[in-house]
C-alpha cells in the first residue's frame, strides 16, 4: 500500500487526480486557459473581420493593397505573421541574406536549393557508370558534360542512365539517412 501524500505535485506525477479545487469547488473542471496576449487576441480577431477590413489592415501594414487573387485565408495568415514579427521580432540579417541568395540561385536554376550543397565553379565531378567514366565540370551558369552545358546535375544523370535519377545523389553529393544518423550519434 502506498503512503498517503498531501503533495499535489507528487500526486500529479503518480497519475492521481489533483486535490486542488477550482473556482466553483469542483476539482474535475477543466483548468482555465491562460490569458491570451494582445498579439494573440489580434490574430484570433482576424478571422472575424470582413474581407474589406482585412484589405484595409493589409494597406496599413504594407502601405499597398494586397496582391490580386490573394485568398482570404492567405491574407489572414500573412497578417498574422506580420503581427507576430512586429511583436516578437523578425528574421535576422544573416538569414535574410542567405534566403535571398538561395532564392536568386533557384530562380536562375544554377544550383540546387539544398543549403548543404554548394559547388564552386571549376569543380570536377567524376562517376563511373556501366564501364564508362563520366566527367562533369561545374560552371557558374550550369554544368558541362560531353561538351554540352546543362542547367542541372539531374539532367546529366538522366541522360547518362536513361532513367530518372537525382543528380546530386548520382554523383555522390548527398549522404544517406543512416550515415547522417551515425554521424549525429557520434557527437
Amino acid at each position: 500500500m502506498k503512503p498517503a501524500s498531501n503533495d499535489a505535485l507528487a500526486r500529479q506525477r503518480a497519475g492521481e487526480p489533483s486535490p486542488v479545487h477550482h473556482r466553483n469547488g469542483n476539482r474535475h473542471d477543466q483548468p482555465r486557459r491562460p490569458d491570451l496576449t494582445e498579439v494573440e487576441r489580434q490574430i484570433a480577431g482576424l478571422a472575424n473581420r470582413s474581407t474589406q477590413d482585412l484589405r484595409d489592415a493589409w494597406r496599413q501594414l504594407h502601405r499597398t493593397g494586397p496582391p490580386l487573387g490573394l485568398s482570404r485565408d492567405l491574407m489572414i495568415r500573412a497578417l498574422a505573421h506580420q503581427l507576430q514579427e512586429q511583436s516578437y521580432g523578425g528574421v535576422g540579417r544573416a538569414l535574410r541574406r542567405r534566403l535571398q541568395s538561395l532564392a536568386g540561385a533557384s530562380e536562375k536554376a544554377t544550383m540546387a536549393v539544398d543549403p548543404g550543397l554548394v559547388l564552386k565553379a571549376g569543380t570536377t565531378l567524376v562517376r563511373q557508370w556501366r564501364g564508362h567514366t563520366h566527367t562533369v565540370l561545374v560552371h557558374t551558369d550550369g554544368f558541362e558534360h560531353g561538351g554540352q552545358l546543362y542547367r542541372s546535375l539531374t539532367a546529366i544523370a538522366e541522360r547518362i542512365t536513361e532513367a530518372h535519377w537525382s543528380g546530386p545523389r548520382f554523383f555522390g553529393l548527398t549522404r544517406r539517412v543512416s550515415a547522417l544518423a551515425g554521424a549525429k550519434a557520434g557527437r
